[in-house]
């Protein structure tokens, strides 16, 4: 079934390029295609001190805040992007720990092609992207000035981080929709010559103060496992001074137990709330609540029986001058296993934890 999928959608891909490559034969008066457009350039960087009150940094269990009561360096990124009438490119380096993170997949270095992708977009509206770009799942982004909270949830964590192949994305009014064929997620590189198929599908209120991404990825890393998440984020602006963010996600596995013969499906889910205050132009809020399923131990219980969930809640002010933001943030889990570390080194189900971060973009 898995194969029917992806080989409908590579299918569904060629004939969006095919009418796309028609229509640009298509001869036009534009001159504007001509004239170019200024490169835009966006640098940023991050720092940041973490305090665990166990005073252990295994405590934490996602991504880019693994330290306990250490000044860190989190990333330096350097992002070009140029436009050529219908042409366009964009690179983006990231320099660093939070980059040695995202490219985990890569050899092992903190100098990292976080993006790398060209694409052109044709006259009938379709845009055909190949390269490397940051998933489309989730609510939450590697670089921390898209982000209002630092730390990161456990669904970002989990989930994927980049895509490396084609797609093809669609406007039609306030919907669109993206098709993909990629590598397995967050490999660049891949010997066995297996695909992922990705896909969204995004819609707008009239008003424009709702939207909607359902998000899809999926296929075999490997002759004995299948994969597929299906990713769900909505964003609203509830009044002038105050949004809301809610995330969620369920991604199964399915492995081969015989030749040909796959077992029962697996999978873990979460869920996450997003409750954004903008006060004044200097001063923002978030509290995430995020609540973690894995009750198949892939990840985070890998080493209970039955799994386990956690729950989690996080509150981070966003002080603003300028072009910096100061973070400072405050975190609270709590599991329903011991995967955490107490002060006296015994198994805990919650864990405590503050930061500090510092970050400047331009």
């Amino acid at each position: 079934m898995l194969q029917k999928i992806l080989a409908t959608g590579l299918a569904l891909l060629c004939l969006l390029v095919s009418a796309a490559a028609q229509d640009a034969a298509t001869p036009s008066t534009d001159t504007s295609a001509s004239e170019p457009n200024p490169a835009i350039f966006t640098c940023s960087a991050d720092v940041y001190y973490r305090y665990d009150f166990a005073k252990t940094a295994g405590n934490n269990r996602t991504s880019f805040t693994n330290s306990h009561n250490s000044f860190e360096l989190g990333m330096a990124s350097f992002k070009a992007e140029h436009h050529l009438g219908n042409v366009g490119m964009v690179a983006d380096l990231g320099f660093g720990k939070r980059a040695e993170e995202f490219s985990y997949a890569d050899d092992r270095t903190r100098f990292a092609i976080k993006q790398l992708y060209l694409s052109y977009s044709f006259k009938n509206g379709v845009k055909i992207t190949a390269g490397s770009w940051a998933t489309h799942c989730g609510y939450e982004l590697v670089d921390a000035y898209l982000n209002r909270n630092y730390s990161m949830s456990y669904m970002f964590s989990y989930g994927p981080f980049a895509h490396t192949g084609i797609k093809a994305e669609k406007t039609f009014g306030r919907t669109g929709i993206m098709l993909g064929v990629a590598n397995p997620s967050d490999l660049k590189s891949i010997a066995s010559g297996k695909k992922y198929l990705i896909g969204q599908l995004s819609t707008t209120s009239a008003n424009e103060k709702a939207k909607a991404w359902l998000n899809y990825h999926g296929g075999k890393p490997n002759d004995s496992t299948r994969v597929g998440q299906l990713d769900l984020v909505l964003t609203a602006a509830v009044a002038e001074k105050f949004s809301i963010g809610l995330n969620g996600t369920v991604a199964s596995y399915q492995f081969e137990e015989a030749e040909d013969d796959f077992g029962d499906m697996n999978n873990w889910w979460g869920t996450a709330l997003y409750l954004n205050a903008d006060p004044s132009d200097w001063l923002a809020l978030t509290l995430r609540t995020e609540y973690f399923s894995d009750s198949k131990g892939l990840n985070v219980f890998g080493g209970f029986d039955g799994g386990g969930s956690v729950l989690a809640a996080t509150l981070s002010l966003n002080l603003k001058s300028g072009n910096l933001t100061v973070i400072p943030e405050v975190r609270f889990e709590k599991a329903s296993e011991g995967i955490f570390t107490s002060a006296g080194d015994e198994n805990s189900s919650t864990s405590t934890s503050v930061l500090l971060a510092g970050i400047y973009t331009f």
